[in-house]
């Protein structure tokens, strides 16, 4: 259940092209679908800013490493010099999000595009070229403007949980609705697992699967076929949550059936960036576990900011970076100014000829975010597989605040059970040689790591069912986002889980518990819970959300879950003793 990932997974599609500067016509359309995403109308490009030198910005392809610096600076040095203007304040607020663009500018800006359908830039003189790199830099500043809409919160930042646009809203019960849409009525299914077949039969489809994933397991086929017909005629992911949950978990146990299961979990794609987008908001919108775990962070990375000279924050998975927009935000308010920051953005390397574009990407956003809240900024971007990863990779200085960040990807590495030299033991190993002034460490509480099949299967039953109960509760079965998060996350999930073994398996969450130990053993030692923070958290779920949301403590954990059962957990965690 790790979104952030899974956006990164499915949004960056292989790209064999070098960086250069974007096609103006192709960001255009990104750009348009950005808008509909967020309910507004296409803006005009505002005048020609200072020119996006392509040049300004180096990466080492070779060894992973990406590196980014801001015009007039040496290399990974971003320093604003312009303070920041009313103008570039953020608008919008906690329920919706104002439109600052006229009908006739937008007509104008049109006809303007509409005059240079086919240009291209290699044919133009200098001066065409310099117009369409400037457009392109006012371009990428609307683009960062919507991406704050949906990442910041810019009244009261502090104060709300919620960000959402004035196409969602929620009924009485908390569900998320989009305003084209009716809350469920009458017919909504809540049976425990079970639908109606008959006024007198019950067909109770967890005991179903649950005898399928036997019969599995002892190779009958017979009874396996038998028993997955009957559940696809009682299952379906346009039903209620234990209708469309268990349509999933027939589609892994058919991958594990055939032999498919790796295949299905690689191959599944997003259309674009555009559905991503919404979805993301869809979810958080309706769920408070990535948006509390980013404030619990915060917090603490903020208390050891205050007076710090230089906050070096490494973050194993920052996939597009949506964590730290609000942070540097929350740095440029430091009473005396904020600190230098330096952020090392950790990902998996992708294929091909562009390992580190991931990275890259999530520098390109961070920088900008600096230089509008005037945070002087250094990123390094580093794309390895982690058990590789050398601490000279880090590029860590001297006295500075070291935090290391990693919120529900060491989930995602194989452990002791699947190969000799553990990558989860590497990674742990590694933070503890950073000797950092912090570890905030978020896991994903689940028990579907079980060498054995059918205790795997039944743990992973009850897992999911809860995620999708929580789904069912709070947006509408109509809400199409809902449809394609449950099919492009939690339904791959649930194929990876049930369907491969070995190192093709790579959803393997396990309890805090389990993590408690891990950390200990690494040469960690837990730090206690913030009681005001708690309080100011707790609140806030239950001001902003479903009731059956809540946030709970064991052994210094921050633990959040729906109806009893705790889905994710946090904490924070120092060296038991310096080198």
């Amino acid at each position: 259940m790790v979104i952030e990932d899974e956006i990164e997974q499915m949004l960056m599609e292989d790209d064999d092209t070098e960086h250069m500067v974007p096609d103006p016509l192709a960001l255009t359309a990104a750009e348009k679908s950005f808008y509909e995403v967020l309910g507004l109308k296409y803006p005009p490009s505002p005048a020609p800013p200072t020119l996006c030198n392509p040049n300004n910005f180096s990466t080492d392809h070779n060894s992973g490493n990406s590196k980014i610096t801001a015009p007039g600076e040496s290399d990974f040095q971003s320093t604003s010099k312009m303070p920041l203007s009313s103008s570039d304040c953020l608008t919008g607020s906690f329920d919706g999000i104002t439109n600052p663009c006229s009908d006739s500018n937008l007509e104008e800006e049109n006809n303007e595009r509409k005059n240079h359908p086919g240009e291209d830039i290699e044919s133009t003189d200098i001066e065409g070229r310099s117009d369409k790199e400037s457009m392109v830099c006012a371009d990428e500043d609307e683009l960062s403007k919507m991406f704050d809409r949906v990442f910041l919160c810019p009244d009261d930042r502090r104060k709300p949980l919620v960000c959402t646009s004035d196409e969602v809203s929620q009924d009485r019960s908390g569900k998320l609705l989009k305003h084209n849409e009716l809350p469920c009525g009458s017919n909504a299914r809540k049976g425990g697992g079970k639908k109606r077949k008959n006024r007198n039969q019950v067909v109770d489809l967890r005991a179903l699967l649950i005898l399928c994933a036997r019969a599995i397991a002892m190779d009958e086929r017979g009874t396996v076929d038998k028993l997955l017909t009957e559940i696809r005629q009682h299952s379906s992911p346009f039903g209620d949550g234990y209708q469309r949950f268990a349509h999933y978990f027939a589609n892994g146990l058919e991958a594990r059936l055939v032999g498919t299961g790796f295949q299905i979990y690689t191959a599944s794609r997003m259309q674009s960036f555009a559905d991503m987008l919404k979805i993301y908001q869809t979810f958080i919108s309706a769920c408070p576990f990535k948006r509390i775990s980013f404030y619990f962070a915060s917090h603490h990375i903020l208390n050891l900011a205050e007076n710090a000279t230089t906050l070096h924050i490494i973050d194993f998975g920052i996939s597009y970076g949506f964590q730290w927009p609000i942070v540097i935000q929350d740095l440029s308010a430091i009473p005396g100014g904020p600190p230098k920051l330096r952020i090392t953005g950790i990902e998996f390397p992708k294929s091909g000829l562009q390992p580190a574009k991931t990275v890259e990407e999530a520098g390109h956003h961070l920088v900008k975010y600096c230089e509008r809240f005037n945070v002087s900024f250094e990123y390094n971007g580093v794309a390895k597989n982690w058990e590789t990863i050398q601490i000279e990779d880090l590029k860590i200085g001297k006295n500075e605040l070291i935090v290391v960040n990693c919120l529900y990807r060491l989930d995602f590495l194989l452990d002791e059970t699947s190969v000799e030299n553990s990558p989860r033991n590497s990674v742990l190993s590694l933070i503890r040689n950073i000797n950092p002034h912090i570890f905030i460490h978020g896991i994903i509480n689940g028990s579907c790591n079980a060498p054995f099949f059918v205790t795997r299967f039944q743990e992973a039953l009850f897992h999911y069912s809860s995620l999708f109960d929580m789904l069912d509760a709070n947006i509408t079965r109509e809400n199409h986002e809902r449809l394609m998060f449950e099919k492009e996350f939690y339904g791959r999930e649930v194929v990876n889980v049930l369907a491969c073994e070995g190192s093709e398996r790579v959803v393997r969450p396990l309890t805090y518990k389990y993590w408690q130990v891990q950390n200990l053993n690494a040469g960690f030692r837990k730090l206690p819970l913030d009681r005001e923070l708690m309080k100011t958290l707790r609140a806030k779920v239950e001001s902003h959300y479903h009731k059956d949301f809540m946030v709970d403590e064991d052994g210094h954990w921050m633990l959040q879950g729906w109806k009893g059962r705790i889905v994710v957990a946090i904490s924070c965690w120092i060296p038991a003793k310096k080198y």
